[in-house]
């Protein structure tokens, strides 16, 4: 599958079973990726699926939508998140020289913003190693920080489905 296959939003809320206005306040809140074009805004089908079926622990899961959200700031204020990161990845090299994927955002921040926004928003494994070794520590408040998180708890909440009372005694009766 390409990771560039575009899904329009009532194609996205229908995908993840919510309201196209859940989708537009995802995509406003910087926590669903999506690009305009147009007055209509598009979304990545992986990053629904990711919202879907989520192949990610807890921690990337989180470290994901921060950095989704960092992704919106980085389309706002390109120059200033890039100057922040770099300056964050000096400091990270001085204290650890041999850190793990300094190199790889050294090109990353040198080279394409798709590349950057890719890497930041993408749930595929490389971008979540780079993540795990973030240079953009800074760039949200901890308020934004903080909404982020809970904005992914009550995600989760949504998604969480009641299990049938046949089911629950099934299990209760197991333990």
């Amino acid at each position: 599958m390409r990771t560039t296959e575009l899904l329009t939003i009532g194609e996205a809320a229908i995908l993840l079973r919510f309201s196209r206005r859940r989708v537009l306040d995802l995509c406003a809140r910087g926590l669903l990726p999506y690009v305009s074009l147009g007055t209509q805004r598009r979304v990545r089908r992986v990053d629904v699926e990711a919202l879907i079926h989520p192949v990610l622990t807890r921690a990337e899961l989180e470290q994901l939508w921060l950095h989704q959200a960092i992704a919106a700031r980085f389309t706002a204020r390109p120059q200033a998140v890039i100057a922040l990161a770099e300056m964050n990845l000096r400091r990270l090299r001085r204290l650890h020289p041999d850190g793990p994927e300094w190199e790889r955002w050294e090109a990353l921040l040198a080279g394409e913003s798709e590349a950057v926004v890719e890497a930041l928003t993408s749930p595929a494994q490389y971008a979540v190693r780079l993540r795990s070794a973030s240079p953009f520590a800074g760039v949200l408040s901890e308020r934004e920080r903080r909404a982020v998180l809970d904005a992914l708890a009550e995600s989760r909440r949504d998604q969480a489905r009641p299990m049938r009372l046949t089911s629950l005694e099934r299990v209760m009766r197991a333990v």
